[in-house]
């Protein structure tokens, strides 16, 4: 989808250019590119001048849909509000609530992340993820 979104928008590219630029294997890309256009994120068209272009301009496609498109439901958990009885201790479980809610922050956060913004570098520095040690003295 970046790369969609890096080039012009409404101009078409085959399933070949993708994966020539992306280096994956054709295969993969053409599964991907169907699962996209399926979704409506990405239009197909046919013939001499065929290939896939975007849907929509990359600021009105959101990470989130593009998961969706192609994993399904955004969850960490196979706790959803939405669908019932995927667990089987889902009746007597003491933090459904909370995975729900988990659930639901980390899809709001992928919604409010563009195609747009996937396509720029990032400029934050990145957090230090290199955990602290602390010695103590015996004294």
């Amino acid at each position: 989808m970046t790369f969609f979104a890096a080039h012009n928008a409404h101009e078409s590219s085959t399933a070949r250019d993708v994966a020539g630029a992306v280096k994956l294997p054709l295969p993969v890309i053409s599964k991907v590119l169907k699962m996209l256009a399926r979704d409506g994120l990405l239009i197909s068209l046919r013939g001499a001048k065929g290939g896939y272009s975007l849907a929509r301009h990359p600021r009105e496609i959101s990470v989130a849909g593009i998961i969706r498109a192609l994993e399904g439901p955004i969850a960490i958990t196979e706790c959803n509000d939405r669908v019932q009885g995927q667990c089987g201790l889902e009746p007597g479980c003491p933090v459904r609530a909370n995975w729900n809610l988990i659930n639901r922050a980390i899809h709001s956060a992928l919604e409010k992340i563009t195609l747009a913004e996937m396509t720029r570098p990032l400029h934050q520095p990145l957090v230090n993820l290199t955990p602290t040690v602390r010695r103590f003295s015996a004294s």
